[in-house]
């Protein structure tokens, strides 16, 4: 392969790592979403730096062509990114529906404490009669 190409991997990992780990430090990421990432971008940068590596994993695992275990890692590394934020939707669309309910129900007896108001009515919890 020609050097041009290890140096666009090693340069295209160590810009995914920085951005990364930029995002970290300016809390646009959390810590938890960040860690598929470092990885596919130390695994990216190890394989830029050492490629006979990527060769020996693929003749150790049975993968004949070391180009289409790249893309098998990487789809993995999606397809795990996908199911972590499937699992943080859904426990957000719970607590969304939660506080949508709780939200409605304050409203309800607000509307209630200010009918109660508007009629006149005494105010149960003061202790007048």
């Amino acid at each position: 392969m020609p050097l041009g190409t290890y140096i666009l991997g090693i340069v295209a990992a160590l810009f995914t790592l920085g951005v990364v780990i930029e995002m970290l430090r300016r809390r646009r990421m959390r810590e938890r979403h960040a860690v598929w990432w470092l990885v596919a971008g130390c695994l990216a940068l190890i394989i830029g730096v050492f490629p006979q590596v990527l060769a020996g994993v693929a003749v150790a695992i049975g993968v004949e062509i070391p180009t289409n275990l790249v893309f098998f890692v990487s789809i993995l590394v999606l397809f795990l990114v996908s199911i972590q934020h499937s699992s943080e939707l859904t426990t957000l669309e719970q607590r969304s529906r939660t506080l949508a309910e709780e939200s409605a129900l304050q409203d309800l007896r607000i509307t209630e404490l200010e009918r109660r108001l508007a009629d006149g009515a005494p105010d149960e919890g003061n202790g007048t009669a």
